[in-house]
């Protein structure tokens, strides 16, 4: 169990999938075989996704450096990030409209609940949260708040936020021993108690009443029930969709926030012990492979350790200066 292994794996997975997004998996088969590309060659360049976790760890380094971690002490860091990281001529992979359309809406001054695109659910408000479940001494509620407004910063519907706090809270349990087999059921069970739960303390009011939703409870709600039917029959699926079909089929295209967290929990449940079959299997997918690969591979991490991917990997990915230290900062 491993805060590097974590980090790096969401990079390689990224890196993976980035040759694979926007193929079909007829085409993605034909290239890679049936499992899909298991070799990171030198030179190996991510994607956003990657670019933008490395946004929301220096936003929370920078925070937690002023305090304990609060809206007030992080919105503003990840405001000036995102739109840094927007006007980055580094940011040249393919970046997602909502991500783009809401940072030029914070440039130009806009407050965070009128620049989100509200009725956006898309991955990107969770492929980039995985730094906050691996930064060490943040309690659940922090943790949980945290994930929700950065997120919220650019995807404002609740379906991006839930699906971002379980995706932070699972890399979080999962680096803390939780059995992969047992996570599926954590998630839901996490569903169910959130389920009316708006976190106002780190979203205000604006947001929700932006929607159609008649009050905060009903808007949580509206996330934490599209989640849960996302996460809802994945281990039947591990039996009869199986290790070589594509993954999509079980978890949803990932294109939507639920679906990216459903399909990679799938691909790590397929092969919890193999690292490196979870992000080919989330990079042989027709749907965001990527965004996919990238969050199977922070869980595969966060279970396996260093020691399960290859050793050589650790110094082929792009960014692995910056990586390495935020894993020695926070192991």
């Amino acid at each position: 169990m491993s805060v590097k292994a974590s980090l790096f794996g969401l990079a390689f997975g990224d890196a993976l999938g980035k040759p694979t997004e926007f193929r079909s998996y007829a085409d993605i088969v034909a290239t890679f075989g049936p499992r899909g590309p298991r070799d990171l060659p030198p030179g190996a360049l991510v994607t956003d996704d990657t670019q933008m976790a490395l946004a929301v760890a220096g936003a929370v380094e920078l925070a937690l450096a002023e305090g304990p971690l609060s809206a007030d002490r992080l919105e503003p860091h990840l405001n000036r990030l995102f739109v840094a990281w927007a006007r980055s001529p580094e940011n040249n992979r393919a970046p997602g409209n909502t991500c783009m359309q809401a940072c030029a809406a914070l440039e130009r001054g806009r407050p965070w609940w009128e620049a989100t695109v509200s009725g956006s659910k898309g991955c990107g408000a969770n492929m980039r949260v995985t730094p906050l479940g691996l930064v060490p001494g943040l309690s659940e509620d922090e943790r949980a708040g945290a994930s929700q407004l950065q997120a919220a910063l650019t995807h404002g519907h609740p379906t991006g936020l839930a699906a971002s706090e379980l995706t932070a809270l699972a890399v979080r349990w999962l680096l803390d021993g939780l059995a992969v087999a047992e996570l599926p059921a954590a998630l839901r069970a996490r569903c169910d108690s959130q389920r009316q739960v708006y976190r106002g303390d780190w979203l205000g009011d604006q947001l929700w009443r932006r929607s159609a939703a008649g009050s905060p409870e009903a808007f949580a709600a509206t996330g934490w029930d599209e989640c849960k039917a996302a996460l809802t029959g994945l281990e039947d699926a591990v039996r009869f969709v199986g290790p070589d079909a594509d993954p999509c089929a079980a978890g949803g295209a990932g294109w939507i926030a639920e679906e990216a967290l459903a399909t990679a929990v799938y691909c790590l449940l397929l092969f919890p012990a193999s690292p490196v079959d979870v992000v080919a299997r989330g990079a042989a997918s027709s749907g965001d492979s990527d965004s996919i690969a990238c969050l199977a591979g922070a869980f595969a991490g966060a279970v396996n350790g260093e020691a399960g991917f290859p050793a050589d990997w650790y110094e082929r990915i792009e960014y692995r200066t910056e990586l390495d230290r935020l894993a020695a900062a926070w192991s």
